[in-house]
C-alpha cells in the first residue's frame, strides 16, 4: 500500500511540474511574440525556430539541448531572461536564447544573479544602438514551385514590420483567377512541410495574394526580360529566379532590363564565372556595392549540405582526397512512370527506383573552398522518398583522427564559430530521414554514423539534410547578405 501510495504521489507530482512548465512556455510564446512584433528581435533556441511554435515543441528543445550541451535548460530561466530583454532598448537582431540560457546557467554567479547586469555584458553591442541596417529590400520571387512557395513562406515569416526582406511579387506563366486560386492553395498546403503558419487570401480581381497581412502581387511572364516592376511601385528589388531554366550570365542578366530590378539570386549552381555561393563558408567572396556583382548563385542543395562538414575537417585535420555519395530523395525533374528523358535512367519511374545519377557537388565544392582543388568526387542515387537526403562523405585525411576528436571537432562547429547555421549536431541513434524535415540549418551531422578506419587516416560522415527548406534557409541567409539587410546577431 505505501509503494502504491508514492507512486501515486510521484505521478501527480510530476505531472503537476509538468503543467507547471506549459503555463511558463506559454507566458514564454508572449513574450517571444512581443519582442517579435515590438522590437524586431527574433528568438531562436539553439537555431531552431521559435516564432509560430507551440509550447509542447518549446519545451522539447529545452529537453533535448541536454544532449548537445551536457547541460539541463530549463524553460523558467528562458522566460525570465526574455522578459529581462523587453525592459531592454535593444536593436533589431537576431538572438539564439538556448546560448543565453546556457551561459546564465553557467555564469550567474559571477553576476550576483542579477539577470539585466547579464544581459548588459552579452548583448552590450545591441544595446542603446543604431539598427545593423537601414535598407528596406524588396524581393520578386521568379517562379513559384517547391523553393520557391518555401521562400515566400520564410521570407514572410522572417518579415517583422517588413524591415528587412520584403515580398512584394510573384512571377509566374500565367496569372488568371484559376491559376491565382491554384497557387494560393499550392502554397497554405504542403505534402511534406505541412500547413503554412498563417493565413492566406487571394483577391484574383486585382491579382493579389495576401499572405499574413504581405500584399504580394501575381504577375505573369514567360521570359524574364518582360516586366516592369515600377509600374507595382516595386523598386530596386532583389529577384530570386528559383526556375533553374536560367543560369548563365547572359540570360540571367536579362532579369536586370526590367525596370525596379537591381540584382538576381539564382537557385541552383551558376554556369560559367557567376559567384556560386554557400553561406557560412564563401560569402565574403560577394563583390557588393553600387559597382560591384549583381548575379549571384546559391549553389544546389547538396553543396550546401556537404561543403560546412568538408570546411571544417579540412581546417582541423585536413584532407587529402575524398569521394561523396549522396542519396538523394527524388525532385520534379525525374518522371512519376517511365517516360522519355534525356538524361540518362533520370526516365525511369520516380517512386518507383533507386537511379544512380550525376552531381555537380564536388566540383561546386571546390569553388567554395580551393583547397580541395582535384581531390574529389561524387555521385548521386535518387531514392523513391518526396524530401531530405543523406551525403556520405568518405574522406583520406592528413593525419592520425579518432571518432572521439572526429565528433567534438564538429560538435563544436555546431555550437560556435561561423557555421552554427549550417551544421546541426545529432546525437540520436534512431535518426531517420524523416525527423529531418523543416530543419533550417545547412546539413545534420549524424555522429552516431560516424566511422573512423583502424589506421585512423580515413573516416566516413553522414550528413543528412532536407533538400528543400533546409536550403531554402540558405537561400534566405545569402539573400539577407547580399542585400545588406542583416540584422544583429547573438548566437
Amino acid at each position: 500500500m505505501k509503494q502504491a501510495r508514492e507512486n501515486n504521489e510521484n505521478y501527480q507530482s510530476t505531472l503537476e511540474n509538468w503543467i507547471v512548465d506549459q503555463k511558463t512556455a506559454n507566458e514564454f510564446i508572449d513574450i517571444i511574440g512581443q519582442l517579435w512584433y515590438d522590437k524586431e528581435v527574433e528568438l531562436i533556441f539553439l537555431r531552431r525556430q521559435l516564432l509560430d511554435r507551440g509550447s509542447n515543441s518549446i519545451l522539447h528543445k529545452h529537453s533535448y539541448a541536454e544532449n548537445i550541451i551536457n547541460k539541463p535548460l530549463i524553460i523558467q530561466d528562458s522566460l525570465k531572461i526574455a522578459k529581462a530583454m523587453l525592459e531592454l532598448n535593444l536593436a533589431p537582431a537576431r538572438i539564439d536564447i538556448g546560448r543565453l540560457n546556457r551561459e546564465w546557467t553557467e555564469e550567474k554567479e559571477n553576476f550576483d544573479n542579477n539577470m539585466k547586469a547579464f544581459l548588459r555584458s552579452k548583448l552590450s553591442y545591441i544595446i542603446d544602438v543604431a539598427p545593423r541596417s537601414q535598407i528596406t529590400k524588396d524581393v520578386v520571387l521568379y517562379g513559384f514551385g517547391r523553393i520557391g512557395r518555401l521562400l515566400a513562406r520564410e521570407i514572410i515569416q522572417g518579415s517583422g514590420k517588413g524591415n528587412q526582406l520584403r515580398l512584394r511579387a510573384i512571377v509566374t506563366r500565367g496569372n488568371s483567377p484559376e491559376e491565382i486560386r491554384k497557387r494560393a492553395s499550392l502554397l497554405r498546403k504542403d505534402s511534406v512541410h505541412g500547413v503554412m503558419y498563417g493565413v492566406v487570401v487571394e483577391d484574383v480581381d486585382n491579382q493579389v495574394i495576401y499572405i499574413n497581412g504581405h500584399m504580394v502581387k501575381m504577375l505573369a511572364a514567360s521570359q524574364p526580360d518582360e516586366l516592369n516592376y515600377e509600374e507595382h511601385g516595386i523598386k530596386d528589388a532583389l529577384i530570386i529566379d528559383n526556375t533553374g531554366v536560367y543560369r548563365d550570365r547572359a540570360n540571367l542578366s536579362r532579369h536586370l532590363k526590367c525596370p525596379g530590378a537591381d540584382m538576381v539570386l539564382l537557385t541552383a549552381p551558376g554556369k560559367g564565372d557567376i559567384p556560386n555561393i554557400v553561406y557560412g563558408v564563401n560569402q565574403e567572396v560577394c563583390n557588393l556595392g553600387s559597382n560591384g556583382e549583381k548575379i549571384f548563385s546559391a549553389a544546389s542543395c547538396t553543396t550546401n549540405a556537404v561543403v560546412p562538414v568538408l570546411k571544417v575537417i579540412e581546417d582541423n585535420i585536413g584532407i587529402v582526397k575524398g569521394h561523396l555519395e549522396t542519396v538523394h530523395s527524388y525532385t520534379n525533374d525525374q518522371n512519376l512512370l517511365d517516360n522519355y528523358h534525356k538524361k540518362t535512367r533520370r526516365g525511369r519511374s520516380a517512386p518507383l527506383n533507386m537511379v544512380i545519377t550525376e552531381t555537380g557537388a564536388a566540383s561546386a565544392a571546390v569553388k567554395a573552398i580551393p583547397s580541395l582543388t582535384n581531390k574529389l568526387t561524387a555521385n548521386a542515387v535518387r531514392v523513391p522518398t518526396p524530401n531530405i537526403s543523406l551525403a556520405i562523405l568518405m574522406l583520406d585525411v592528413a593525419r592520425d583522427t579518432s571518432l572521439e576528436e572526429v565528433n567534438e571537432i564538429m560538435r563544436s562547429a555546431s555550437l560556435k564559430g561561423r557555421l552554427i547555421e549550417q551544421i546541426r549536431f545529432s546525437t540520436s541513434n534512431e535518426l531517420v530521414s524523416t525527423d529531418c524535415i523543416g530543419d533550417s540549418c545547412a546539413c545534420i551531422y549524424d555522429s552516431m554514423a560516424t566511422k573512423v578506419s583502424n589506421d585512423k587516416r580515413s573516416i566516413v560522415i553522414y550528413a543528412w539534410y532536407d533538400n528543400e527548406y533546409g536550403y531554402t534557409c540558405q537561400v534566405t541567409r545569402l539573400a539577407k547578405h547580399i542585400s545588406q539587410v542583416k540584422s544583429y546577431r547573438y548566437y
